[in-house]
């Protein structure tokens, strides 16, 4: 009898506190899911089996954040910068217009944006509901030193094939990206193309505003390529978040959902489609900016969340990155761009082209003195160059692993 009384208490030692955990959980969960999710006006049942929900634009969870409490939302920029075309519905003719999928099933109403609403195995997915929506530190390049130490490549799991310019002053960026379908090898990896502007230094305290496209299984639970936003104040330890998962970013469009599948996407030695993405320093209110294509004002980073940013960019990036995890001893097979290398060319190595920055006139110009940065070229590389309708562009990306990446 008493050793049956033993082993009944040493099953509740054991199994009492890990229920007690798993409905700890599974409340904070789902109290992280109700403070994401805000009652909809409208539900949008998107084909790739995304639920776009349109949220009243005062309903955003940007608002939550502590320093932005009583901030009357902008409703539109008091200035554009100078040479960028707003409102032009030119269309380069190597490209295609590109569109998200939901809007096959509807659009959002006036006075409403479209969030990508969050379940609960996407929470899930991640290390923990703190870590959700947020990159890994050490998520960003860092051009210096020209050579990495080894070790560099293996302690951050990070690899980029990017542009950069620096030694200036900067208030915006421009590039228009071309857009692929990269495989992923394993679900904790990821593929993605973008612009970041940096203030600040590679420590504890660098600002960082992103933004691009992405295919993240961990993120999102498939391989679907997205548009994203990204933004840190404290080097990705505490701040910042992708898209709309944290407080932080104003959208303002009605259109267009960060976090939603673009399509089409580019084929190898086919249409090739491309998306063009601008952000830049509002002068008069030191807010950040951003918009999609010519059309889409998408809405702005207040300047309360920065730092070093609240004055100026010091470096501006282009490029791509994936996360190389080498599960199994080798160099990730995951593809960056189309996963083929620069020397290719059009139609079958992925582009950036058309890059700018914005000054402190507030003039688009051509970023001048680019470098050049990859840890691996010989697993992911990069080639400038420059032409006419293009402007300043550059091929990048490649396989991963290969005969010479091992």
């Amino acid at each position: 009898m008493r050793k049956v009384v033993v082993l009944f208490i040493f099953m509740l030692l054991v199994v009492v506190p890990s229920a007690f955990a798993d409905s700890s959980q599974k409340l904070e969960v789902q109290k992280h899911l109700k403070n994401l999710n805000r009652p909809p006006v409208r539900s949008i049942k998107s084909p790739d089996g995304d639920i776009i929900d349109c949220i009243h634009v005062s309903h955003q969870p940007a608002l939550d954040h502590p320093d932005l409490k009583n901030h009357k939302i902008q409703m539109k920029p008091n200035f554009h910068p100078e040479g960028h075309p707003f409102g032009d519905n030119k269309v380069s003719s190597n490209s295609k217009p590109i569109n998200q999928l939901w809007h096959q099933n509807g659009r959002c109403p006036q006075g409403t944006i479209p969030i990508r609403r969050t379940s609960k195995n996407d929470i899930l997915r991640a290390s923990s509901i703190q870590q959700f929506g947020k990159k890994k530190q050490r998520s960003f390049p860092q051009p210096k030193p020209a050579k990495p130490l080894p070790d560099l490549i293996s302690q951050s799991g990070h690899q980029h094939a990017i542009v950069y310019v620096e030694g200036d002053k900067y208030y915006g960026a421009k590039a228009t990206i071309n857009v692929w379908d990269p495989k992923i090898q394993q679900p904790n990896e990821f593929s993605l193309s973008q612009m970041w502007i940096l203030g600040g230094s590679f420590g504890q305290d660098l600002n960082s505003i992103e933004a691009g496209w992405q295919v993240s299984p961990d993120l999102y639970g498939d391989n679907n390529t997205r548009l994203f936003t990204y933004w840190t104040s404290d080097a990705y330890q505490a701040t910042g978040c992708y898209n709309l998962l944290c407080s932080g970013f104003i959208q303002i469009n009605s259109d267009i959902a960060l976090g939603a599948s673009i399509s089409p996407l580019s084929k190898y030695s086919s249409s090739q489609y491309d998306i063009s993405i601008l952000v830049w320093k509002d002068p008069k209110e030191g807010n950040w900016w951003m918009q999609f294509g010519n059309d889409h004002v998408m809405g702005y980073w207040p300047a309360p969340l920065f730092s070093y940013l609240s004055d100026s960019a010091s470096m501006i990036e282009w490029g791509g990155e994936v996360v190389n995890s080498e599960s199994d001893g080798q160099h990730t097979s995951t593809q960056m761009g189309s996963g083929h290398f620069p020397e290719e060319g059009f139609g079958k190595a992925s582009y950036f082209k058309n890059i700018q920055v914005v000054d402190g006139d507030n003039k688009l110009r051509a970023p001048k003195d680019l470098g050049t940065y990859t840890e691996q070229d010989s697993c992911y590389n990069v080639r400038t160059g420059s032409a006419g309708d293009w402007g300043n562009y550059f091929y990048y990306g490649g396989p991963g692993r290969n005969a010479n990446c091992p």
